[in-house]
């Protein structure tokens, strides 16, 4: 049995899930922590037993540490990244990528230069309904693309951007922007990963009832690569707050998903729609839940954390590599850009 691959994660905000994610994943070690506070420190060292770093460039030189989890605020994941990966060790990098694209640009040509392996966290993708559904419709059960819709009805109170670890949310500097860049990045990912890749996008923000700098509510139309339509919706202002909901359809079908419920299923053959309706609809059958193994959920962090162990020992790709990771930056970039230009915005401006 190969040894296990030592971790250290830095930034115990979200960072303390990596932490047990790391613990519950096969072959790898949690070795080590980092963080500025040191009561946050402390207690992760303590409840782990692992080493803990209050500086990152000390964490960087411990020899026994492999790879690195950077779960910092998101204007900070391109550079600490490039600094991992300077120092040889792979990575895994929390969404967003990083909040620009040219510093995902430079993340990507360090890790190339060191031969490491980053794989990045849209735990969405590892979602064993949204996998189904990505094999349906690429086996045309909705047939051609016509429509992919989404909305993120969420809330936050200002508590959420307040305190030491809250402060730098909401801003421009550090997060990127709000409900649209933090929250929401990851539906932006999911509809890319169902529908296709983003050709261009109309967007518009404002700010409505919070004491930040970024949006706390956004609205986009999107023109897919295949020639769908689609329509984006994220805020932090909905009260009371409501599940993510997806409405995909094709000249041959739909499906709804609201949370994690199936709502509508209405694609491809009869045995197809049954199994996915029996399996994350809303009246799940137990019995076939229970033999299918498709209806076992896994912790995505848990699953990406897995996967780059497996793709340094096999020296292959990781499941979520940058490349593709950072289309949902480009596309949410690229929003706020038409938003503030009154103009629709090509993606691949993104790259210039």
């Amino acid at each position: 049995m190969a040894k296990a691959m030592n971790f250290g994660v830095v930034g115990l905000g979200m960072g303390g899930h990596h932490c047990r994610s790391i613990v519950s994943a096969k072959g790898a070690h949690l070795a080590a922590v980092c963080d500025i506070d040191e009561e946050r420190l402390a207690r992760h060292v303590k409840d782990f037993g692992c080493k803990g770093y209050k500086r990152y460039s000390d964490m960087l030189k411990d020899p026994e540490i492999e790879a690195v989890c950077i779960v910092t605020e998101s204007g900070k994941h391109a550079q600490m990244g490039a600094q991992a990966a300077e120092a040889g060790k792979h990575l895994i990098v929390e969404k967003p990528i990083d909040i620009t694209p040219p510093r995902i640009t430079k993340l990507q040509a360090a890790v190339k230069k060191a031969g490491v392996k980053c794989g990045c966290i849209f735990q969405s993708r590892m979602d064993n309904c949204n996998i189904l559904l990505k094999r349906s419709i690429e086996k045309g059960h909705l047939g051609r693309l016509i429509g992919a819709h989404a909305s993120l009805p969420w809330f936050r109170a200002d508590s959420y951007f307040e305190g030491p670890h809250g402060s730098w949310k909401g801003t421009w500097k550090l997060d990127g922007g709000g409900s649209l860049m933090n929250q929401g990045i990851h539906t932006v990912d999911l509809v890319i990963f169902l529908a296709g890749a983003v050709k261009s996008v109309c967007g518009f923000y404002a700010v409505h009832n919070h004491k930040i700098e970024a949006e706390d509510q956004a609205v986009a139309i999107l023109r897919f690569e295949n020639g769908a339509l689609g329509t984006l919706y994220t805020t932090t202002c909905c009260i009371p707050d409501g599940p993510q909901r997806l409405h995909f359809f094709g000249t041959k079908g739909s499906f709804i998903r609201q949370g994690g419920t199936l709502e509508v299923c209405e694609m491809g053959p009869p045995k197809v729609r049954e199994r996915l309706l029996n399996l994350f609809g809303g009246k799940r059958k137990k019995q076939a839940v229970g033999s299918d193994p498709m209806a076992v959920s896994t912790d995505g962090h848990t699953l990406i954390i897995e996967d780059l162990v497996k793709a340094v020992r096999g020296n292959r790709e990781p499941v979520i590599p940058l490349e593709s990771a950072r289309h949902a930056v480009d596309v949410a970039c690229s929003i706020i850009k038409s938003a503030r230009t009154g103009k629709e915005v090509q993606i691949s401006s993104m790259r210039k």
